[in-house]
C-alpha cells in the first residue's frame, strides 16, 4: 500500500463511527484488541482478589477465632489498605516504571501473596504476611488498567462511559465466578486450596497480558515509553519489600493503620487540591465538580463495604440457605448475586449510554450518581423491610437479597462503574494515573467508616439464634435506608450547579469555536 493510499485508508478508518483504529505516537492501535487485553487482565486480577474476599471475613471468625466486631474492622483495615496504596501506585506507572510495567510488577506481588495465603493456614503473623503482600500488590496494579483504558479512548469520548461500563463488567465476571467457586471449594477440600485457585487467576493475568503486550505498543504513559531503568526497579522491589512487612505489622496495630490512611488522604486529595486551585477557569471548575463528585462516592462505598460484611453475616444467620429449590452450600456465595447482575446490567446500560448519548439525551454525570445512590438506599430498605416477612424461626426467604442485590448493583453500575470515566472527562489526562488512584482511595476511606458500621449489626459470640439476631439487623439496614434516601436527595439538588461546572468553557475556547463556525 502506497504511502498516499495508507493514509487515505487510515483517515477513512478514523472517520468511521466507532473509530476502532486511531494512531498514538506513531503506532497504530486496534481499540478493540486493546480494549480486549485489558478486559482479559482485569478480569483474571478480580477473579484472585474477589475470591479471597468471599471468604476473608468469614476466615478471620472461623479460623482465627476472631469475634464478628473483630473481623469486620480488621477486614476493613485490610479493605483501606488495598485500596489506599493505590495512588502510589498511579504515580509509579505515571512517573517511574511506566504503566505496563507497573501492571506487570502488581500482577506478580499479587500472585506471591495468594500463595503465601494458602501456606499460612491459621498462623496469624503469616496471614496477615500474606494479607500485606496483597494490599501492596493491588495497590501497584489497580490503577494502571484503568489508565491505559482512558489513554486508549482518549479521542473517543462518545464511546468512553460503554467502555468504562463493559471494563467493569470484566470485574464482575471475574468476581461472580471467584466468588461462586472459592466458598463451595473452601467447603469441600479446604480454603488453602481455594486461595491457590486465587493465585492461579493472577499466573493468567500475567501470562495473558505479557503473550498480548504487543497490542497496547503505544499505549502508555511517557514513562514507560522510555527504556527501563533498572535502578528506579530495584528501588521500587526494595520500597515494595518494606510495605508489605509495614503492612502486616499494622493489621495487628489498627490504630496505626487509621492513622497512616488519614496521612494518605489528606496528602492525596491536599494534592489534588492544590492542583485544582492552580489550574484556570474551565478545568479548575471541573476539577472542583469531580472532588465533589469523590466526595459524593465515600457514601457509596461505605454501603459497598456492607456486602461482605454485615450483609454477609446477615445472610448466614437470618437467610434461607436455598433458591429456587437449590440449596446453597455455604451462605457466602449468596455475595455472587452482586457480580450477577452487574453482568446483566453492564452490557444493556452500555447500549443506552451510546444510544442517548448519541442523540444528546444521556443523563449528566450528577444525575447518575444521584440515581445510583437512590438505588442503594431502596436495596437497605428492602432488606430491612424484609424481616417482617421472615418464618417462625427468624429466617426471611433469599429472595429478599436478590432484590437487594439488583438495586444496589444498578446503583453501583451508576456510580463505581462511572466514576473512573468521569475522571477520565474532567482531569487533565497527565493527572489520569494520579486521580484514578485517587477515586480509588474513596473505597479506603470507606473501608474503614464501613467496618465500623458493619459492627452496629453485632451481637455477642453466643447469640447464635435467629430471632435474635434478625431484629439487629432490621434495624441497622433500615436506618441506612433512610439516612441514604436523604444524601440522595441533597445530590438531587446539586445535580443543576454540577451540571454548570461540569460544562463550563473557557471564553478563549468559546471564541475560537465562533470563528471557525464562520
Amino acid at each position: 500500500m502506497s504511502s498516499v493510499n495508507k493514509q487515505y485508508w487510515l483517515c477513512q478508518v478514523f472517520q468511521s463511527g466507532r473509530q476502532e483504529i486511531f494512531m498514538s505516537g506513531a503506532q497504530i492501535v486496534n481499540r478493540k484488541q486493546a480494549f480486549n487485553v485489558l478486559f482479559f487482565v482485569e478480569f483474571w486480577e478480580r477473579f484472585g482478589y474477589y475470591g479471597l474476599q468471599a471468604v476473608l471475613a468469614g476466615f478471620f471468625v472461623k479460623s482465627l477465632g476472631m469475634e464478628d466486631a473483630e473481623s469486620f474492622v480488621v477486614f476493613g483495615a485490610f479493605s483501606a489498605m488495598v485500596y489506599g496504596y493505590v495512588s502510589l501506585g498511579g504515580y509509579l506507572g505515571d512517573k517511574i516504571l511506566g504503566t505496563q510495567r507497573t501492571i506487570i510488577l502488581g500482577a506478580v506481588v499479587l500472585m506471591l501473596g495468594y500463595f503465601c495465603m494458602a501456606l499460612a493456614g491459621a498462623d496469624k503473623t503469616l496471614v496477615f504476611l500474606a494479607l500485606g503482600m496483597i494490599a501492596c500488590g493491588n495497590g501497584i496494579f489497580k490503577a494502571n488498567p484503568s489508565s491505559l483504558l482512558s489513554k486508549l479512548y482518549k479521542d473517543a469520548e462518545q464511546e468512553l462511559d460503554s467502555a468504562f461500563t463493559l471494563y467493569y463488567m470484566a470485574v464482575n465476571v471475574g468476581s461472580f465466578i471467584s466468588m461462586l467457586l472459592v466458598p463451595i471449594i473452601g467447603v469441600h477440600y479446604g480454603l488453602s486450596l481455594g486461595f491457590i485457585i486465587c493465585a492461579m487467576g493472577l499466573v493468567l493475568s500475567i501470562g495473558g497480558f505479557l503473550s498480548f503486550r504487543y497490542l497496547m505498543k503505544g499505549v502508555d504513559s511517557p514513562a514507560g515509553e522510555k527504556p527501563l531503568s533498572y535502578s528506579k526497579l530495584l528501588l521500587v522491589v526494595l520500597a515494595t519489600l518494606v510495605m508489605i512487612v509495614f503492612s502486616s505489622w499494622m493489621l495487628s496495630h489498627l490504630s496505626v493503620a487509621h492513622w497512616l490512611l488519614f496521612a494518605i488522604v489528606v496528602l492525596v486529595y491536599g494534592t489534588f487540591i492544590k492542583m485544582m486551585l492552580q489550574a484556570k477557569g474551565a478545568q479548575r471548575k471541573k476539577m472542583l465538580a469531580a472532588m465533589i463528585l469523590i466526595v459524593e462516592a465515600i457514601v457509596f462505598f461505605t454501603l459497598y463495604q456492607q456486602m461482605p460484611t454485615s450483609l454477609n453475616f446477615f445472610a448466614i444467620k437470618n437467610v434461607e440457605h436455598s433458591l429456587m429449590g437449590v440449596a446453597i452450600p455455604d451462605a457466602q456465595v449468596f455475595q455472587t448475586l452482586n457480580p450477577f447482575w452487574i453482568m446483566l446490567a453492564s452490557p444493556i446500560l452500555a447500549l443506552l449510554y451510546s444510544y442517548f448519548g448519541n442523540r444528546g439525551r444521556d443523563l449528566s454525570m450528577p444525575a447518575k450518581f444521584a440515581v445510583g445512590m437512590g438505588l442503594t438506599a431502596a436495596s437497605f430498605l428492602v432488606v430491612g423491610f424484609s424481616a417482617n416477612f421472615a418464618n417462625s424461626e427468624g429466617i426471611v426467604s433469599a429472595w429478599w437479597l436478590v432484590a437487594s442485590y439488583f438495586l444496589s448493583s444498578v446503583g453501583e453500575l451508576l456510580i463505581s462503574g462511572l466514576g473512573l470515566s468521569m475522571i477520565s472527562k474532567l482531569v487533565p489526562q497527565k493527572l489520569v494515573g494520579f486521580l484514578m488512584g485517587a477515586w480509588l482511595l474513596t473505597t479506603a476511606i470507606s473501608a474503614v467508616i464501613g467496618g465500623w458500621v458493619a459492627t452496629l449489626t453485632t451481637v455477642s459470640k453466643d447469640v447464635s439464634d435467629p430471632l435474635q439476631t434478625l431484629p439487629v439487623y432490621s434495624q441497622v439496614f433500615t436506618d441506612i435506608g433512610i439516612v441514604t434516601m436523604g444524601v440522595t436527595f441533597l445530590m438531587l439538588i446539586t445535580v443543576p450547579v454540577l451540571n454548570r461546572l461540569i460544562e463550563a468553557k473557557d471564553q478563549v475556547n468559546d471564541a475560537t469555536e465562533i470563528v471557525l463556525e464562520k
